[in-house]
């Protein structure tokens, strides 16, 4: 008898620490389906003819296109390519006048040579003096060919060399579809297709210089006076830019821009239409076309703080779920796929607020990651539930 004591007193004294200080067992989560927003695509009406389409910045492509796919000519949209190369070479920040252009003789002849072909010109005279923005100005805004010819000559020496440089940048952007042979426009060969021309739209938005030039409707400019933009829908329905386009082989041209407010999120559209019959035809079909692509981007909930994505519950009667830690909404274009990767760790004790997973949310080439967090304690079940459910500790 005093044996089969002391074994029970051996017992006990193995069995109260090992039931009492025993680790809890890893508690697996419950994990919730998930069932992302709905999107509707919209109907966008592009215009019979030519080619256009619509891009966003920060969305990656063209989001809708109609018409052509080859390289259609692109008139004075090649001065914002002139633009781009020319700033390349020779970069100003917003407020900066840059260098002096002095004109010389040869610019005198850029203008008697455009004005004898009907093209759009400035006034110009050999020791005439101006800043490279102002020079820039006069050829984004009022599409002064003569401009264009002296700021590409001034900024690499010569047209030939400027063309060699637009080459060689376009190619250094991936820009294998558009092909300029001069500065201007005039020449039918300078062309373009719609995605391209959206990602060149793209980048002038992006240069602060250009992006302000583009959606200014006057300035004074010394030399010459008060110049007007030439872009007729600049100003109407959000438009702030970016260039116009004419040519016989052309039709009516315009790469445009607009800000658009989805939610608490700005969107930049960049938009273009090639070979329309006359300025005001395409202006109309312009905007009615931004009022569809305008209605096709809506903002999306992805999820709310609070909301549930999966529950843990302990033998003991412990219960908290793993929630969404705070808000999340994403701008989106028409029915761009919403997927999510739920991750939630097992448990042993945690406090409420705990980190126990994340959200990773893909809309389109996107990512959004929102952290989970415990919604209650799971606390140790105590000494008495230890002692008496040996089975779930070991």
């Amino acid at each position: 008898m005093v044996a089969t004591g002391g074994l029970a007193v051996l017992a006990t004294l193995f069995y109260l620490p090992l039931t009492l200080l025993a680790p809890i067992q890893p508690i697996d989560p419950t994990v919730e389906a998930y069932t992302p927003p709905a999107a509707v695509a919209p109907v966008v009406g592009f215009p019979a003819y030519g080619a256009s389409g619509v891009g966003a910045v920060g969305y990656p492509g063209v989001l809708a296109s109609a018409g052509s796919t080859e390289p259609l000519p692109i008139a004075s949209i090649s001065k914002i390519i002139t633009a781009l190369v020319v700033l390349d070479a020779h970069p100003l920040a917003l407020g900066e006048t840059g260098p002096n252009v002095t004109f010389g003789d040869i610019d005198q002849g850029f203008y008697d040579a455009q004005l004898a072909d009907g093209g759009v010109v400035e006034w110009v005279y050999p020791g005439q003096v101006m800043t490279q923005r102002n020079v820039m100005n006069v050829m984004l805004m009022e599409s002064a060919n003569n401009y264009a010819e002296s700021l590409a000559s001034w900024g690499y020496g010569s047209e030939a060399a400027f063309v060699d440089a637009a080459r060689s940048w376009l190619a250094r952007h991936g820009l294998t579809n558009t092909s300029i042979d001069e500065p201007t426009g005039v020449s039918p060969n300078n062309r373009s297709t719609v995605g391209d021309l959206i990602e060149i739209g793209k980048l002038a938005e992006a240069n602060p210089v250009i992006a302000e030039i583009v959606s200014t409707q006057s300035m004074f400019v010394p030399e010459i006076g008060t110049i007007e933009n030439r872009n007729g829908l600049l100003g109407v329905d959000g438009v702030d830019g970016i260039k116009t386009g004419t040519l016989d082989e052309a039709g009516s041209c315009l790469l445009f821009s607009q800000d658009h407010t989805v939610g608490s999120t700005v969107i930049t559209i960049v938009g273009v239409v090639l070979g329309g019959p006359d300025h005001a035809t395409i202006d109309a079909a312009i905007r009615s076309l931004l009022a569809e692509v305008d209605a096709g981007f809506t903002e999306v909930t992805l999820t709310t703080a609070g909301t549930e994505f999966a529950q843990y519950e302990t033998p003991w009667g412990d219960a908290a779920t793993a929630v969404a830690a705070h808000d999340a909404t994403i701008a989106v274009w028409s029915a761009t796929p919403v997927t999510v990767d739920i991750t939630v760790d097992q448990l042993h004790l945690a406090e409420k607020g705990s980190t126990v997973g994340r959200l990773v949310f893909t809309v389109g080439t996107r990512t959004i990651t929102v952290p989970l967090t415990l919604s209650a304690t799971i606390d140790d079940p105590g000494p008495w539930w230890r002692l008496t459910n040996p089975v779930e500790l070991f």
